[in-house]
């Protein structure tokens, strides 16, 4: 089975409809991945087929939950997962990815310009010390640290009634129970991701 139609099976069984650009796009990224994986190491993931459930299903889980924002800062973002995913599926969507390291900016420099991605925007910073001029509808993980250090580094960059997002595997028991006071848990939504037999779990967090 090619890398597109496995793509487009997976987004089938997720009921995400996506037009066939969107599609080539998102397998022009994950070509880009492997592209850059053999010199700069990106992703710990190499197999096509596990990329695409992996780095692309996965990322697009969360889009049932991004409804209503217009703004989203991807923290940690390391190869651009799960933002670019998500700017590709919600081109109406402003998406900031943000990562300390400047080899993994300049990727997602280049998968911006490549993939002609008009939505996103790219900041190679620390979290805890970045203070951009407007603030996010949502901030989102994944894979990023514990809920703890989530909150506690990127929670002053959520707007107003905004909220953060944390993509987990297993539900994580003991990390919600180490969330400041500052926060509380909204919701900890099980994701569905097509062929993946790993747990995944969506925790929801909103300032107290």
């Amino acid at each position: 089975m090619t890398i597109a139609s496995q793509l487009e099976q997976g987004l089938r069984a997720m009921d995400i409809p996506l037009e066939a650009p969107a599609q080539d796009r998102l397998v022009a990224y994950l070509q880009l991945i492997g592209k850059w994986n053999k010199v700069h190491n990106l992703t710990a993931v190499r197999e096509p087929g596990q990329m695409v459930v992996l780095h692309l299903l996965d990322s697009l889980s969360v889009l049932p939950h991004l409804a209503g924002a217009k703004t989203i800062l991807d923290v940690g973002t390391g190869a651009g997962l799960p933002g670019i995913p998500l700017a590709i599926a919600r081109p109406d969507l402003a998406v900031t990815l943000l990562d300390s390291s400047h080899k993994k900016a300049t990727f997602l420099r280049q998968a911006k310009a490549e993939l002609a991605l008009a939505n996103v925007e790219v900041a190679c910073e620390r979290v805890e010390n970045w203070h951009p001029a407007a603030l996010f509808d949502i901030v989102v993980s994944r894979a990023f640290a514990e809920l703890a250090d989530f909150v506690v580094q990127a929670g002053h960059l959520v707007a107003p009634g905004g909220a953060m997002l944390a993509m987990k595997g297993v539900y994580p028991f003991e990390e919600l129970a180490r969330v400041p006071a500052s926060h509380r848990v909204e919701n900890v939504v099980a994701l569905t991701v097509p062929t993946l037999e790993a747990q995944r779990h969506l925790v929801l967090l909103k300032a107290a």
